[in-house]
């Protein structure tokens, strides 16, 4: 059987478990937290960063620090996971959905300026497959029209733009470490501040609206209510694991750019076929190897393979159901010809088992099986 997912787990997370334990510091905010810290400073240079209890409440941290309010509009791809919209919809805000490129499945940077009304709060952009997006023409528009960029890197840690890591490209980043991520923590995420105006209240929102961190430093004796805020701070024996899983930063990205490049090498010969399509890389970016997507001709096409791979007990997934077409966007209104690119991958994408243990002979039986499945 090939998995879609399994977390990777070596002795050295065990380890870091049983001494997060024996600190008797098993809340928030203690020595494991920090060397996370460290461990994305020494390696991305962020200076300001906050683990969160997931992805998502990074990004509900961002959409609290910017100050969204009822009737704010945020421009978002649609191709997306619900946590991008969630996140500002809680704040009351109105989702307006963007078009995502044919290439990299991104949001298609040049119609963002022309859904930008005088209600328009922030743009949040998605990394999607670990592939940044064109945050250079979106930032520069943000900036023309004072726009907030928030990044949704969830998928992305360790890839770069333009020389710039993923999570450093707006003027919030929001990372993800559940356990089907790069790097795991089994439940949490983290928000990078890439403007430090923003650090001291970020903390205080982290801490259900106190200062309580301030006395953690040594900064005040006494902590008390100051903002709006929630508790958003990971135990620290999930960041043990997290830590562990920096500590392996270069093998886990090894092992997965080793299957990632088996996929990309095998189905290109389907690919020159027109039987699928690989994943395009621009040039301007490096990638994590977070996900392998093929998409099909048809949607009818994707579902035949999906079940057949399913019965060789291969399981391969499709990605999103778009969210301007999804139950809650129909709901809520939305036309599914709003987004007619988004509408069209969304049915025919498929994302194949990817994970840091998998063998590059898992891989190489996957694209045999896919083969097989196609060509017959």
């Amino acid at each position: 059987m090939i998995p879609f997912n399994k977390v990777s787990i070596s002795e050295k997370e065990i380890q870091c478990v049983m001494e997060a334990l024996s600190n008797h510091k098993a809340s928030g905010d203690g020595p494991f937290t920090m060397k996370v810290y460290e461990e994305f400073q020494k390696r991305m240079g962020i200076k300001h960063m906050l683990l969160t209890t997931s992805g998502t409440t990074a990004l509900e941290m961002a959409s609290l620090l910017i100050d969204l309010e009822p009737g704010d509009e945020v421009i978002v791809p649609s191709f997306t996971f619900s946590s991008t919209a969630n996140a500002f919809m809680l704040r009351r805000a109105k989702p307006v959905f963007c078009d995502i490129r044919r290439d990299t499945m991104n949001m298609d940077e040049t119609k963002v300026e022309d859904l930008i009304t005088d209600r328009t709060k922030a743009i949040y952009t998605v990394d999607y497959a670990g592939i940044p997006c064109e945050a250079d023409p979106i930032n520069k528009i943000a900036k023309d029209h004072r726009l907030f960029v928030i990044e949704d890197a969830a998928q992305a840690v360790g890839s770069t733009y333009h020389g710039r890591y993923a999570g450093t490209l707006g003027d919030f980043g929001c990372y993800s470490f559940h356990e089907t991520k790069n790097y795991s923590m089994g439940e949490g995420g983290g928000i990078v501040i890439n403007d430090p105006q923003y650090m001291d209240r970020a903390e205080i929102i982290r801490e259900k609206g106190t200062n309580r961190r301030q006395v953690l430093k040594g900064m005040v004796d006494k902590y008390t209510w100051h903002d709006i805020g929630s508790s958003f701070l990971p135990s620290d024996v999930l960041a043990a694991i997290l830590y562990a899983q920096m500590f392996r930063y270069d093998e886990i990205m090894e092992k997965r750019m080793a299957v990632w490049n088996t996929y990309q090498e095998g189905l290109k010969d389907l690919d020159r076929q027109e039987y699928l399509r690989c994943p395009i890389l621009p040039e301007n970016i490096t990638h994590n190897g977070h996900m392998y997507n093929i998409i099909l001709p048809t949607a009818e096409k994707r579902d035949v393979l999906v079940d057949e791979l399913k019965k060789r007990q291969i399981y391969a997934y499709i990605c999103y159901v778009p969210l301007h077409s999804s139950p809650m966007g129909r709901s809520l209104g939305y036309d599914p010809q709003q987004c007619p690119v988004t509408e069209d991958y969304g049915d025919r994408v498929l994302r194949l088992p990817l994970y840091a243990d998998m063998t590059v002979e898992d891989a190489w039986s996957v694209v045999e099986n896919i083969k097989d499945i196609l060509c017959r």
